[in-house]
């Protein structure tokens, strides 16, 4: 059967359009389907090849972090979903804070089995992005992934520990400029994961900012 596998793609290699479809089909049949990609699509969420939830970042980012996260970090997470259980598996503790009712209604109930999940809702304007101001020298990782990043990241620093990183996603957008500047301008330095990620047909950007001496060992 592989014999004949391999003479059908060598015919098809040796025409244009069916270099075309033999990558098309090598492309579905390994990479967007072992990074769970396919999966993502079909069921609408951020899902690995095995059904299990990740984070909606770009898969460099996943890749990266999931090697470095580390059992004792303590994450505080803007936005929540599918990454603060991909997180919860991981680390010590996951505070995540949510801003609509209706999406913190279902995702309570879905974190209620997960121990080091704290969950809480406040509303915008001012009690969502002030949240983190009630922490000092608290968290490894701070996520920056719902409303009103500049300003939740401005009023974040005194709440990251010395080692701490920032991971800001969909940090390729224009909008943002202000935030990514205030911590460069802080001593925080920027590295950049490209790519696509669960669910998207486009390339978008996660970053992590981090300081010379991290918890992740840039």
């Amino acid at each position: 059967m592989q014999k004949i596998k391999d003479i059908i793609f060598r015919f098809l290699n040796a025409i244009p359009p069916g270099r075309l479809l033999t990558g098309f089909y090598l492309l579905s049949k390994n990479h967007l389907k072992k990074s769970g990609w396919k999966k993502s699509v079909m069921q609408r969420l951020p899902l690995d090849m095995q059904g299990a939830e990740l984070p909606w970042f770009t898969y460099a980012a996943i890749y990266f972090l999931d090697k470095r996260l580390q059992a004792h970090f303590r994450i505080f997470e803007y936005g929540s979903g599918n990454s603060t259980l991909w997180f919860s598996y991981r680390v010590k503790r996951v505070l995540s804070v949510e801003h609509d009712p209706l999406w913190y209604s279902k995702m309570k109930e879905k974190f209620a089995t997960r121990p080091g999940i704290f969950y809480l809702h406040r509303e915008l304007p001012a009690a969502y992005p002030a949240e983190i101001r009630n922490y000092s020298s608290a968290f490894e990782v701070i996520v920056l992934d719902g409303r009103e990043r500049v300003r939740c990241c401005m009023n974040s620093l005194d709440a990251l520990t010395e080692n701490g990183v920032f991971i800001w996603d969909n940090s390729d957008r224009p909008e943002y400029l202000a935030g990514y500047e205030f911590l460069l301008a802080n001593g925080f330095k920027r590295i950049d994961f490209f790519g696509m990620g669960p669910l998207s047909t486009h390339s978008w950007c996660t970053s992590i900012f981090y300081r010379p001496l991290n918890c992740l060992g840039i």
